[in-house]
């Protein structure tokens, strides 16, 4: 009896896509890219408010009065400053978060497949976050200085209007060239780490425990409804938590650009200058556009995962019909 012919280049593909790891790593990527874009302008804005240190008014306003300032000076250019970049930045950052954290749960697994307990994913969680950051932190970096350069900072020279800002490589290369090489591409990443573990952990645990709750009884999956107000929740609660290392982590990469009004000497300065100058609330600046954009952004991002992961897991139980 011949053998069987071996599966075909299309099959192969599918079979290797079809993988939980491969399937989590693409449909991260896409989670990144969509939940970003959605709450690019409130993005934006939390960034502006996270840099002022005291005796700076520029953007001390509402959240709907600043959106409206950067529509009036930038139009929709400034509403999608930075956000190419960012998207660059996010759908790796994304990918390699969501595949990581796939990979790690194997590690803690009791058989395969086997539901983890909440330390078991805010460990896998953390494990993922740090994975995720070390690998994309030079284009964070690039995406705050993008998103600041043509805001109407007093201090910060601003261009003539039309004037063409430096892009992303520009950018990063001037970094790299005047402000101490390669290790300019990872100022901040201490704080950034400090504050993307518990972050990340915090997600995956708070919204692989939530969506039980979400989830129609007899049914194994909550409806689309149910994953977006999981990932609101699991956003919303992870970004309180963690929050001043979000501020740290700006105001260290933006430490040494000119005419900004500060340079700390390490995290421990840092917040101590800014809870003597601006008091604590000084490390929970732009913490409320960031809630607004919170809920929707992970919202999206849980949702547009699961669908196109288990779009691609369903690949393989096609071929295997």
């Amino acid at each position: 009896m011949a053998p069987p012919p071996p599966p075909s280049t299309l099959i192969r593909t599918r079979n290797f896509v079809a993988q939980p790891v491969v399937a989590s790593f693409i449909a991260g990527g896409v989670a990144g890219a969509v939940s970003r874009t959605v709450v690019s302008p409130l993005e934006r804005l939390k960034i502006l408010f996270q840099i002022q240190s005291v005796g700076r008014e520029e953007y001390k306003l509402s959240i709907w009065k600043g959106l409206a300032k950067m529509w009036r000076e930038e139009g929709w250019r400034g509403f999608m400053a930075g956000n190419g970049t960012n998207c660059i930045r996010i759908v790796p950052y994304s990918a390699v978060q969501f595949g990581s954290y796939n990979f790690y749960k194997r590690f803690f697994e009791n058989t395969p497949g086997a539901n983890l307990g909440a330390g078991q994913r805010l460990a896998c969680g953390a494990l993922a976050g740090i994975t995720s950051v070390t690998c994309t932190y030079p284009l964070d970096i690039v995406r705050t200085r993008l998103s600041i350069q043509s805001a109407s900072f007093a201090a910060i020279q601003r261009k003539e209007p039309g004037a063409r800002l430096p892009g992303m490589w520009a950018t990063m290369a001037g970094m790299y060239k005047n402000e101490g090489g390669f290790l300019a591409l990872y100022r901040g990443i201490v704080p950034t780490v400090a504050g993307v573990a518990p972050y990340v952990g915090l997600n995956f645990m708070v919204y692989e425990s939530v969506r039980v709750y979400f989830t129609p009884e007899g049914e194994r999956n909550p409806t689309a409804i149910g994953k977006l107000g999981a990932g609101a929740i699991s956003g919303a609660v992870a970004q309180t938590c963690t929050y001043p290392f979000d501020v740290l982590r700006r105001r260290f990469q933006i430490n040494t650009m000119s005419g900004i009004g500060y340079q700390y000497k390490s995290i421990f300065d840092a917040i101590r200058v800014i809870v003597a100058q601006e008091g604590v609330k000084g490390l929970y600046k732009g913490i409320a556009p960031n809630l607004l954009k919170v809920a929707p952004s992970m919202a999206s991002s849980w949702l547009s995962f699961e669908m196109t992961r288990d779009f691609f897991i369903s690949l393989r139980e096609e071929d295997d019909l």
